[in-house]
């Protein structure tokens, strides 16, 4: 256990006094009254334990001891020397004053201790000893200045190395924040892209099966198999990314994440929801970057999913990918009623925003808006060269 600051200032309070009482008959013989050594201990080794906190009053307080020591207490207390041990005591305040109030303060303060020593040397010495007397009291107040100096720079760097881990520790929560909202929006998107374009496949099939349930069974029930294999595709997917969030294994095998191949797919499955795509590919998607695969297949999905939701009756879409060395141009096109513009601003949601920060993730471009033929489009281009 680590021992309070003012115990140490005590110990060395006491052990001055002990010091003290040794010279207490020398001091009676020379007519030194017992109240007046008494006033003088109390004055000087007193505030030491209490120096610490309150360096200015403590200082000053011991000076105050010291200057009633030259007038009450004669030469010859200690080897012929008229010194006490809790002299020492004025050093000792010299160094807290310039460890813990600053160099104003103790200039001041040394000013003081200058008139006074001057004054003991003049009064209470008198002859030639007082020249080294007062070059070894001003080498003891010199020592206890760059004690205190050194002591003070420390506590300071410390005390500005405390601040800067305090702004570490800030900046580092602010940096989690900001990366726990970030991963909170892309998983936001993913789960938007996942779901919207899961639930609308469903909805679609749903109502033509409720349509020919009774006139075409056989319609029916390939709609409800379409229900079915969608929803647990959606399921796998979500179970993908919440798994993210839940699972503490570092070890665990995650589901590779879908790329430019599953184009197809998205166009197999928006055919069998009743839109009939067009898919034209161009150039080698199969080894493009892992980003930009899962980017495009993002993209073409919400794409088709905008159609399916608002393009209405009799909509087709056309999906074209062209690679070239430099970059990838994706194109999907429909011809239905589309969305009004406005309402895509007004919106807010994650579907046109999430696909323009995917590609400006990658330094791509992208644009969405009606298509002055009719219809709807989403144009996006991503960079490939190195």
């Amino acid at each position: 256990m680590k021992a309070h600051p003012a115990f140490g200032d005590s110990l060395i309070a006491g052990l001055l006094l002990i010091f003290d009482m040794g010279v207490a008959a020398s001091t009676a013989e020379q007519g030194v009254s017992f109240s007046a050594f008494l006033a003088v201990t109390l004055l000087m080794l007193g505030p030491l334990p209490f120096r610490r906190y309150h360096p200015l009053g403590t200082s000053y307080l011991i000076l105050a001891g010291a200057f009633l020591q030259l007038f009450t207490h004669g030469g010859g207390i200690e080897f012929g020397v008229p010194v006490r041990a809790s002299d020492f005591a004025l050093a000792i305040a010299l160094y807290t004053l310039v460890a813990y109030t600053g160099r104003k303060s103790a200039l001041i303060y040394s000013g003081w201790l200058l008139a006074g020593t001057l004054l003991w040397a003049i009064f209470q010495v008198g002859d030639l000893q007082a020249v080294f007397l007062v070059f070894m009291v001003f080498v003891i107040f010199g020592f206890s200045w760059a004690m205190g100096e050194f002591v003070g720079a420390r506590r300071a760097y410390q005390s500005e190395l405390e601040q800067r881990l305090k702004l570490l520790e800030t900046e580092r929560d602010q940096q989690a924040k900001i990366a726990v909202g970030e991963e909170r929006s892309r998983i936001a998107r993913e789960l938007h892209d996942v779901v919207a374009h899961a639930v609308s496949v469903m909805i679609v099939h749903a109502d033509g099966a409720a349509y020919t349930i009774r006139s075409q069974p056989e319609v029916a029930e390939n709609a409800v198999r379409t229900i079915a294999d969608t929803g647990r595709q959606a399921l796998t997917e979500m179970r993908r990314l919440l798994g993210v969030l839940r699972s503490e294994d570092a070890e665990t095998q995650w589901a590779p994440q879908p790329d430019a191949r599953g184009v197809v797919e998205l166009a197999e499955n928006t055919r069998a929801a009743g839109v009939p795509v067009r898919l034209e590919i161009t150039g080698d998607v199969d080894d493009l970057p892992a980003g930009v695969g899962l980017s495009i297949y993002r993209i073409v999905q919400e794409a088709l999913t905008n159609t399916i939701k608002h393009a209405g009756t009799g909509t087709t879409a056309f999906v074209r990918l062209a690679r070239t060395p430099e970059e990838l141009r994706l194109e999907v096109v429909d011809n239905g009623f589309g969305t009004p513009h406005d309402v895509v601003k007004v919106s807010g949601g994650n579907g046109l925003i999430g696909m323009r920060e995917r590609a400006a993730v990658l330094g791509g471009e992208f644009e969405a808006g009606p298509n002055p033929g009719g219809g709807w489009r989403v144009r996006a281009s991503f960079p490939l060269a190195a």
